[in-house]
């Protein structure tokens, strides 16, 4: 007597190799549940950046929400009706809510990574240019930052990504 055993064993081994593979190598993920790294990214005005007596970097800025597209011609009509209805959505694409003038203050680590659109290079407001996604050092984005006879930066919205609490990312969002 022989009994026939369902054949539906190997697809679903094969199936749930698969997904444990997937899962694992899902990127960040693994890093992060290993080293439990909390990555958080937020969108600023920068007010101030000075070192403490210890020679660490400190960064206060005022949080404010950042919308676009859909969502930031949503957010304008629900907040300023009149305008939306005048103009037909939120100008230039973007949106930004402040709602607080709480300031806020972050440890900034020593390698973070600055990107820059649009920065003084040479002290004339005739050479002043966007450059997309110019990397410079922290040590220059300090620098540039105090200088504002030409262009001050605290004018512009930055993208920042904290891990663990400490910023570790500074991401200029050009506005037109």
């Amino acid at each position: 007597m022989s009994i026939n055993k369902p054949k539906v064993v190997l697809p679903v081994l094969v199936l749930l190799f698969l997904s444990l593979i997937t899962t694992a190598s899902t990127p960040g993920t693994r890093a992060e549940a290993q080293s439990g790294a909390q990555s958080e990214h937020l969108t600023v005005y920068i007010n101030g950046i000075h070192k403490t007596a210890d020679g660490s970097l400190k960064l206060t800025a005022d949080p404010v929400e950042w919308y676009e597209g859909a969502e930031a011609d949503r957010i304008f009509a629900g907040r300023e009706p009149e305008a939306a209805a005048e103009i037909g959505g939120a100008p230039d694409g973007y949106y930004i809510v402040n709602d607080s003038d709480t300031l806020s203050t972050y440890p900034v680590a020593d390698n973070a990574a600055v990107t820059m659109q649009i920065f003084d290079h040479t002290g004339n407001i005739e050479d002043l240019d966007i450059n997309w996604n110019e990397s410079i050092t922290l040590q220059k984005f300090t620098e540039e930052f105090a200088q504002t006879d030409v262009f001050d930066l605290s004018w512009t919205p930055y993208h920042v990504t904290l891990e663990n609490g400490v910023i570790t990312s500074i991401v200029q969002q050009y506005i037109p």
